[in-house]
């Protein structure tokens, strides 16, 4: 059987609609939800290197914008699909064990081949408690693990050496200003893991929603939307750009380039980036 939605995102987002965050919170949570499933069994070649589909996004608002209420939809979607996922408050050792132990084994389409990935999506309500206080150590893995490498090895002076194939994290967290500017170093704001975040901000609720109960209609749009991330987390290979795709890409790389939206020292390093979360 195919999929029964035409757009799962904009199903999504009509899902969700009776609830009082806002639309870019709701949107960037689906965003997330649809990269959990893609996992590293899917990927764009690009030049010299591939391009996978996970991203390091951060719902950002006071509290009471209701940032966990929009992860939660997502959070449960992908708990009934049975998506690895790693616990909330976690030390960093128990983390690159739950990332080892998310190893797969995935076959081609076409059985040409068989490869390992590691797949697992960090799903946090309260990112500050889950990167803990100036942690650079766990920064830096995250770091490193943005980019997929092909291989990662963690030595420890007692406990030997663990190396983790294909690698693939994946990443939504919400956190309030305040919380993430003191948590995180300087360095880290610069140059290092906020240049490899999607920061996606709200200043408020969106509405106020006095009746939240799900309908008839949203457990109908539930139980399809459910149906085609099943599916959606089965697929597996090379996406594949059309012309029209290298016709937009070239206007827009080319302008962003030439004029980028930010002119502070600060944001350089994600500007280089974001093409790359574009892609």
């Amino acid at each position: 059987m195919g999929r029964v939605l035409s757009d799962w995102l904009q199903t999504y987002m009509e899902y969700t609609d009776n609830s009082e965050p806002a639309p870019q919170f709701r949107l960037w949570t689906g965003i997330s939800v649809i990269a959990a499933c893609l996992q590293r069994k899917c990927c764009l070649p690009w030049g010299m290197f591939n391009i996978y589909p996970n991203l390091y996004i951060v719902l950002v608002g006071p509290s009471g914008s209701r940032k966990g209420t929009a992860m939660g939809p997502g959070y449960k979607m992908l708990s009934d699909l049975g998506i690895k996922m790693a616990a909330e408050a976690i030390t960093r050792e128990a983390l690159i064990r739950e990332l080892k132990k998310s190893s797969n084994t995935q076959i081609m389409p076409d059985g040409s081949s068989v490869y390992l990935h590691s797949s697992l999506t960090i799903f946090s309500q309260e990112l500050t408690v889950f990167l803990g206080y100036n942690n650079q150590q766990l920064m830096a893995d995250l770091c490193d693990w943005f980019d997929c490498r092909e291989r990662w090895t963690y030595r420890t002076k007692n406990m030997g050496e663990d190396e983790i194939i294909g690698v693939w994290v994946n990443l939504v967290g919400a956190t309030t200003p305040e919380l993430l500017q003191s948590t995180l170093p300087r360095d880290a704001i610069a140059g290092g893991l906020t240049a490899r975040m999607i920061i996606v901000f709200a200043p408020k609720k969106y509405k106020t929603v006095v009746i939240p109960f799900e309908t008839e209609k949203e457990r109908t749009l539930r139980k399809h939307l459910i149906s085609d991330l099943e599916k959606i987390s089965m697929m597996c290979g090379e996406f594949k750009v059309t012309d029209g795709f290298i016709e937009q890409w070239s206007d827009w790389y080319t302008k962003q380039d030439q004029k980028p939206p930010f002119d502070d020292v600060r944001l350089a390093g994600y500007i280089e980036r974001r093409p790359i979360h574009v892609l």
